[in-house]
């Protein structure tokens, strides 16, 4: 029978949630969730508790929001809940070597990619970006190093042609916390030093800037969708009508070659069915856009009032 576990939670974002949720209906007892401060929110900026804070105080769960872990007396706070393992998810804290020493088992992290392929902030959006056609999650041993330790437990999942990052990240959320369950029910009883990562393979998935949202039209077409699905649904993929933003949201290729030498970013075609812009290679058929302030709109509504035929949009 696998032992209760005293678990210390620390995460953030709606990633988190998966892993926190399958924890507290487990054996397991969750002593203590940690997550970042509240953060303004919305139009009226009142601050807003994070995804994770809100599951753990429906579950009646201590919440602690440190602005730092380096602080002395927050390192106690953690010591006295004594925990035998924490789990990361996604928290956006550094862990110092004082905090990934304390629990008994050390400190797991539960990561998006199939490391060492995608350390870093970004991993979900980089795999997409990159074109791979497999990603998965990484129950990791946490050490100094940024996603260096240890893996316990790789489990993949494939990218699918359609994918954008808000699907693939809650099919990774569901995976992680399954995956995570496989590893605290064996901490104690196996030893678990973790398979050394391969530097020679690693990459690095950078956070994403806003500015790389920007469409460029002179890319190949299945290039280009890559962006639209990365950045969906942030900061989402966008080019520019007539000096403002125009937001894709949707889009698809419609074919690699064309026979056509319109200049790439031309609306070679409208109608109901979608925007098809001349790529550098290629044709991209926009089928969900937005103007700002805006709701998001299917082509058919967005021709009603306009036309896009002709038009040479910039990037």
């Amino acid at each position: 029978m696998t032992r209760s576990l005293r678990v210390v939670y620390a995460g953030t974002p709606e990633f988190a949630v998966p892993a926190l949720a399958t924890l507290l209906a487990s054996e397991h007892s969750v002593v203590a969730v940690y997550t970042q401060p509240d953060r303004p929110a919305g139009r009226g900026r009142k601050l807003r508790a994070s995804p994770v804070k809100e599951l753990a105080l429906a579950h009646q769960v201590p919440v602690e929001q440190p602005a730092s872990l380096r602080d002395p007396e927050v390192q106690q706070r953690l010591r006295e809940y004594r925990p035998d393992v924490m789990v990361v998810a996604a928290y956006g804290l550094i862990l110092p070597q004082a905090v990934l020493d304390l629990p008994v088992y050390g400190c797991l992290n539960i990561h998006a990619s199939l490391l060492p392929r995608w350390r870093g902030a970004a991993p979900i959006q980089r795999a997409i970006l990159a074109g791979d056609r497999e990603t998965g999650v990484t129950i990791m041993r946490m050490d100094a190093g940024l996603d260096t330790g240890g893996m316990l437990l790789k489990r993949g999942c494939p990218i699918g042609d359609r994918d954008t990052a808000a699907i693939l990240h809650d099919r990774l959320a569901e995976l992680g916390a399954e995956a995570l369950m496989a590893i605290v029910g064996r901490l104690g009883s196996e030893d678990l030093d973790g398979e050394t990562q391969n530097e020679a393979e690693a990459t690095y998935a950078a956070k994403i800037d806003k500015a790389e949202a920007e469409l460029n039209w002179t890319l190949p077409a299945d290039q280009i969708d890559r962006c639209v699905r990365a950045f969906n649904p942030w900061p989402v993929a966008y080019t520019r009508y007539r000096g403002e933003p125009l937001r894709v949201w949707v889009a698809e290729v419609l074919a690699q070659g064309r026979p056509d030498r319109a200049p790439a970013g031309t609306v070679i075609a409208e109608g109901p069915a979608g925007i098809d812009v001349a790529c550098g290679e290629g044709i991209l058929r926009i089928l969900g856009l937005q103007l700002p302030g805006g709701r998001v709109l299917a082509p058919r509504e967005f021709l009603t009032a306009r036309s896009l035929l002709g038009e040479r949009l910039p990037g």
